[in-house]
């Protein structure tokens, strides 16, 4: 019986995996350049954490199981409720400002589609214990600098920013309540995705008598920060004109950092979850055919609702299955092995002796190499070679008066020449690398 991978998720070959590798090494480089430390949480968590933390929206996604315990817990569907959960256990002894990043399998049981599956890999970059604006520029920053690293320019990507705390402040001077905010945000995300017809109906049946479908409408679809300061009470609200100023001084320090070309105000931008309370942002294709790129924002409140001291808090999450699209549809998806591999073959079986042991001293100095485990004729190496992908071939034997010579051939171009053994073994590298 011939079962295949459950729906949404990917067996991952080698030849898959490489390009999301390279990926992962530019993520944590990245992280690490600009100060940030790797951590990583259980797959598992309780249910409670999510029910608590996330909203509605994400709870209906999660995949649950039940314990022998009769514990409800869940796979991880993100990593900010698990970061935290953890940092929460130890605010008291870390010193802050806690810069985190980390690169986890997460889960989501959601209708799979372009650029959307239910199993992924997903970056997370966090920034926990600064209130001043300046981490969320620092936290978009590192963004920024992982796709261009990529390869990706300002015409390929931006970043859509807009305010929580902003949004909240509208509605507030609007006369909404704020228990009903949640719904609103719910809706104001839908902007955009739903026909306006629909959406017009669906908001003025909730908040018409508040703030028309209308005027909202023209706010959500400009990028003037007076736009939204012009609406319903906007003139009066010192709330609405400090998240305003906070907004301002954002895209200042964005500026700061040279970034500026790839960053715009949109406030078409509100985010799902629950827990955002000021900034918040998500990087788009230029084109904006795909899902967004990457999300985040800060969430001030998250830690004090695990009971511990409320702390500041800003971060993102970039997925690897959107990004993979559009580097693969600007041709910078990179395949095949990252580093250059060679393959040792020899001429005859008795040389054996020797092709391990030179096998294990260019390994020994960090060349990655290849060899047939049994031997074979010369011809079928070189074809396992070339099956194999490899960047050069080093042929024991080759020149039979002399067993101390080695002959390195490269495939690409099929030049070779000979170089003493010990000279190989001595420096691989430099031996491999110089001009022929």
């Amino acid at each position: 019986m011939k079962i295949p991978p459950v729906k949404g998720t990917r067996d991952l070959y080698p030849e898959l995996l490489a390009p999301i590798r390279r990926i992962f090494d530019v993520w944590r480089d990245v992280s690490i350049r600009h100060g940030f430390e790797e951590y990583d949480g259980p797959t598992l968590e309780y249910l409670d954490l999510y029910r608590e933390k996330s909203g509605e929206e994400l709870v209906g996604q999660l995949y649950r199981l039940t314990d022998s315990g009769g514990r409800e817990l869940a796979l991880r569907p993100e990593m900010t409720p698990t970061l935290a959960r953890m940092v929460a256990a130890r605010i008291n002894a870390l010193p802050k400002p806690i810069k985190w990043f980390c690169i986890p399998t997460l889960f989501r049981g959601e209708n799979v589609q372009r650029g959307r599956l239910r199993e992924f890999f997903q970056w997370n970059v966090d920034v926990i214990g600064s209130a001043d604006v300046v981490a969320d520029a620092e936290v978009i920053l590192v963004g920024v600098e992982a796709l261009r690293e990529l390869g990706l320019t300002s015409a390929d990507f931006a970043v859509h920013i807009s305010n929580r705390r902003l949004m909240a402040a509208m509605l507030n001077a609007a006369g909404i309540p704020e228990d009903r905010h949640g719904v609103a945000y719910a809706l104001m995300d839908k902007f955009g995705k739903l026909d306006p017809v629909e959406f017009d109906r669906h908001w003025d049946t909730a908040f018409g008598s508040h703030l028309l479908s209308a005027q909202l409408r023209d706010m959500m679809s400009s990028s003037d920060l007076d736009a939204v300061e012009s609406l319903p009470g906007g003139r009066n609200s010192k709330e609405l004109r400090e998240a305003a100023a906070e907004t301002r001084r954002l895209m200042e320090l964005l500026a700061n950092f040279g970034i500026t070309e790839f960053c715009r105000i949109d406030f078409r931008v509100v985010r799902g979850l629950a827990y955002y309370t000021g900034p918040v942002f998500e990087f788009y294709d230029r084109s904006e055919k795909e899902r967004a790129i990457c999300g985040g924002g800060r969430y001030d409140d998250l830690l004090g609702k695990m009971g511990k001291s409320r702390e500041p808090a800003v971060g993102f999450g970039m997925g690897d299955v959107v990004l993979s699209l559009l580097l693969e549809e600007k041709g910078l998806l990179q395949t095949g092995r990252k580093q250059q591999v060679v393959f040792v073959l020899d001429a005859e079986e008795s040389l054996r002796p020797t092709l391990l042991r030179v096998v294990a001293g260019l390994r020994r100095r960090g060349v990655p190499t290849e060899f047939a485990y049994s031997w074979q004729a010369i011809g079928k190496q070189l074809k396992l070679a070339d099956k194999k992908g490899v960047s050069a071939v080093i042929m024991l034997g080759a020149d039979s008066t002399n067993p101390q010579l080695v002959r390195i051939k490269r495939m690409a171009g099929g030049q070779e020449r000979e170089v003493a053994l010990d000279e190989l073994l001595a420096d691989p590298r430099r031996v491999l690398e110089q001009d022929w």
